[in-house]
């Protein structure tokens, strides 16, 4: 018997299949019960065949799929600034990590004025979850540069989130006092994230007052993502305030502190060529760049900081 394979035209099918059983049939006396078994097994391959090339023909046929997440990252309406960073920040890797999916409820904590992770996540979640900007009530800072500082901040996510409202017309500003943060309805949320800002609440002294905030926001089994700047074990705590640099021990205790369990740590935002020590802090490197002109070039080729990746639960009861 010829094998037909996959490239056989299967219209020919049910051409081929009768002239084989009269063949046969005029080789050898089959009783009629053997027929229909026979034309069974002599049918099987073709029809194997047949259906290998249809799936061959629909798959290269069908439309490549794109993961929502990475549709977003690619998104148009990002600013080129802030894509020429995703080098360093590695969005895809990091928000995998935190386990994010597009049905969730997310608040990110003042994500700034420029709306770095914003313009990924409040598209990522328009259609099935609900994204939460959390932004200082200018009000509630001090008066003066603190204050200004803070209403910059806002009237700039507000015109960005304006500027493309096919995407970011369902996203959500929540304004909260730094010295009484609330961040959402005690246990509504599934995911809190906050990226490059646990130091700042550290030299402030309202770190502790954050991350009770997180917990509460959070439903039960709930996540807690957490983002900064990385010190050297054991560097003292008046250096981590005045570098911008925070151990992991630090930012550890403060959310185990707070009720927290650490689930994870990741290394996708690490950079070893960061020492960790330069003059002026984490602020001489880019973007903030507070380094001589000369030194450019050096600060340049090290990059960005060298970050810790957390990610804490909040226990299920």
């Amino acid at each position: 018997m010829t094998f037909i394979g996959p490239r056989t035209n299967c219209g020919t099918l049910w051409t081929l299949v009768p002239r084989r059983l009269a063949a046969m049939r005029l080789r050898s006396p089959l009783s009629s019960s053997l027929r229909p078994l026979l034309a069974l097994a002599l049918c099987a391959p073709l029809l194997v065949s047949c259906a290998t090339a249809r799936d061959d023909a629909a798959t290269a046929t069908a439309p490549l799929r794109v993961a929502p997440l990475d549709t977003a990252i690619a998104g148009e309406w990002r600013d080129p600034k802030n894509v020429a960073r995703d080098a360093y920040r590695h969005p895809r890797e990091t928000l995998t990590f935190f386990g994010m999916t597009p049905t969730q409820t997310v608040v990110e904590i003042t994500p700034g004025g420029g709306g770095w992770y914003t313009e990924i996540l409040a598209p990522y979640l328009r259609d099935g979850g609900r994204y939460t900007a959390a932004m200082v009530d200018p009000m509630a800072a001090a008066e003066g540069r603190s204050r200004d500082a803070q209403q910059k901040y806002l009237d700039d996510l507000k015109a960005r989130l304006a500027a493309h409202p096919a995407q970011f017309d369902r996203a959500e500003l929540r304004l909260f006092a730094p010295k009484q943060p609330s961040f959402a309805e005690p246990g509504s949320v599934d995911t809190v994230l906050t990226f490059r800002n646990v130091h700042n609440w550290v030299a402030g002294g309202t770190a502790e007052l954050y991350f009770k905030a997180f917990y509460d926001a959070l439903k039960p089994g709930g996540t807690l993502g957490v983002v900064d700047h990385r010190a050297k074990p054991g560097t003292a705590l008046d250096a981590m305030k005045k570098s911008g640099y925070l151990t992991e021990e630090l930012v550890i205790r403060l959310a185990t502190d707070a009720g927290f369990r650490l689930d994870a740590k990741s290394d996708v935002n690490a950079n070893p060529k960061d020492s960790a020590d330069h003059k002026n802090g984490v602020w001489t490197l880019p973007p903030t760049n507070r380094h001589d002109p000369e030194d450019a070039a050096t600060y340049r080729a090290i990059g960005e900081s060298d970050r810790m990746t957390l990610r804490f639960v909040k226990p299920a009861p």
